[in-house]
């Protein structure tokens, strides 16, 4: 038969998923069936984290790699952990010498945006730290896949097509192997082809090996070193060798009596917060649904002017985490939402194609881990044989010496990718994320807001329609956003754009527990490939 597996002309709906044991939620099936059996064979949340996140990089090539970034936050024993694995720009990454290439930006394809990748490292951190299972053990179902080949589910296909056609514009000899690699047949492969590649499972088998050094000190080093090099790229072995992780205190704003966690910068998980932060101010209950509508979405917009003003590495923010989260400021920022949408302008607070996965398990631990090439497969650079993707997280910078994010050598830039975590009394509630560019800062209030306020369940939330703020006062909604709302919004001086394809609202998965029973509840994405499973 022949039949489109991008084409559902009837609306569907899926149920929230419970488990007692433990629960995995990803944005791709085969993933999530590579978590629970690590969970099944003996492994806690961390460890089924890890495995998750390693076959990620295999079968969902479009959105992350072993190339990639991450950051993650973790419950164990009673605590929160953060995990701040973002790399670097190399020594040799300076205004200077991009301007002298020609470039008044910094380039979004290329290996010149290509930063420290930090993905190889969390995991072997992760893993040292909070891991049951050896860590050789965790990757070897993303190598099986990688060995044996899956076949490619519809939205990584949709994307994986998107991307051999922007990819197709370049004729220099540097993206030749993403071809090589990932369109070995002249094409993106369809959805349900199978697709292999030898190159990432010995990659991936090397780090295994290793403890991730072979990817910063060992031949993988040596092979992206040599590779920048040929590319005129700045990366250097060097670079790679002086690489580690950062473990991180998450910060946090309360809202609805729960206490919302992220990623301190140079994460833009502040956005969130401030937004938070803002509508708790407000005050949502007893208002009709366009107020509320129309309330989230210019807190959004005003946290996220402040994010893309102030938000940077952390040794290089002007304002403190404090002062950004300050009640009296937040207060002063909630104070400018009015009746009628604004063009939002940042403040001074200063006085005087992403995965996203979450794990849990019997014993009460949890995992909210993402990971990120960027824009799709990130720079277009594939060092050759290794399948190995890098990243194009450079991009962000600004080449404005007066800029926050301005490019320096060793300067971790502004990042999209933010994990979240929820508790209450000091007890875990459960992790959650929504994947996406910068889609996600919104998706998470929009989530946060539909289960604490709307009283929605996890799967509930996930299926909401969504809206984005995309610059002033252009709000984009997806297809099915009701009419009625998009209307009473344009009433408000917001300018509704409706959008036939929801690919750009963001990909997310929830789990949530029980503080009584320990019973699990999850939801997973609508719009992508997504599953959780319940052990």
């Amino acid at each position: 038969m022949h039949q489109s597996a991008l084409f559902y002309p009837s609306a569907s709906r899926r149920m929230a998923t419970f488990g007692k044991r433990g629960m995995v939620a990803t944005s791709q099936p085969l993933a999530a069936q590579v978590g629970i059996s690590i969970l099944q064979q003996g492994g806690n949340a961390i460890d089924a984290a890890i495995a998750a996140a390693a076959a990620l990089t295999v079968v969902e090539p479009t959105s992350n790699g072993i190339g990639s970034d991450a950051f993650a936050i973790v419950w164990v024993d009673g605590k929160l952990h953060g995990l701040n694995a973002s790399g670097p720009a190399p020594q040799a990454a300076t205004i200077e010498a991009l301007k002298a290439l020609g470039h008044d930006t910094v380039p979004n394809h290329g290996m010149l945006p290509v930063t420290v990748p930090g993905a190889p490292a969390a995991w072997a951190a992760l893993s040292e730290r909070f891991g049951k299972l050896p860590f050789a053990e965790l990757l070897a179902p993303a190598i099986t896949l990688a060995e044996e080949g899956f076949p490619v589910s519809p939205v990584i296909h949709q994307m994986w097509k998107e991307a051999f056609t922007s990819y197709s514009a370049y004729t220099e000899a540097s993206f030749k192997p993403w071809f090589d690699t990932f369109a070995p047949e002249g094409r993106a492969p369809e959805a349900g082809e199978l697709w292999r590649s030898e190159g990432h499972a010995k990659s991936l088998k090397a780090i295994a090996d290793t403890h991730a050094k072979a990817f910063y000190e060992g031949e993988l080093a040596e092979a992206i070193d040599a590779f920048s090099r040929e590319h005129g790229g700045l990366l250097r072995k060097e670079d790679l060798a002086a690489y580690q992780p950062e473990w991180v205190d998450p910060i946090s704003v309360r809202y609805k009596g729960h206490d919302i966690w992220e990623i301190p910068p140079n994460g833009s998980g502040m956005i969130v917060l401030q937004a938070l932060g803002m509508l708790e101010h407000l005050g949502e209950e007893g208002r009709d649904p366009v107020e509320t509508l129309h309330r989230r979405i210019e807190a959004t917009k005003l946290a996220y002017v402040d994010g893309f003003a102030h938000v940077t590495d952390l040794d290089a923010m002007r304002p403190t985490i404090d002062q950004m989260l300050a009640d009296d400021y937040l207060k002063s920022r909630a104070a400018l939402i009015d009746e009628q949408a604004v063009d939002p302008v940042h403040g001074n607070p200063i006085q005087g194609g992403t995965v996203y996965l979450a794990t849990a398990d019997s014993d009460g631990n949890m995992v909210s881990l993402i990971q990120s090439n960027f824009k799709g497969f990130g720079s277009g650079m594939v060092v050759p044989g290794t399948g190995i993707s890098l990243q194009n997280r450079g991009w962000s910078f600004s080449l404005d010496p007066q800029h926050p994010n301005a490019l320096a050598p060793g300067k971790r830039t502004y990042h999209t990718i933010i994990p979240g975590f929820i508790t209450k009394d000091n007890q875990a509630v459960g992790p959650f994320g929504v994947m996406g560019g910068y889609m996600q800062p919104q998706g998470h209030v929009q989530v946060v807001t539909a289960m604490l306020e709307d009283q929605l369940n996890p799967q509930a939330a996930l299926d909401m329609p969504r809206w984005k703020w995309t610059k002033g006062k252009t709000i984009e909604v997806e297809a099915d956003f009701p009419n009625h709302l998009a209307l009473a919004l344009a009433r408000r001086g917001h300018d509704i754009v409706k959008v036939a394809d929801s690919i750009s609202f963001g990909r997310g998965q929830i789990i949530l527990r029980d503080p009584e029973t320990g019973v699990l509840q999850g939801g997973t994405e609508p719009r992508t490939d997504g599953a959780v499973l319940p052990w």
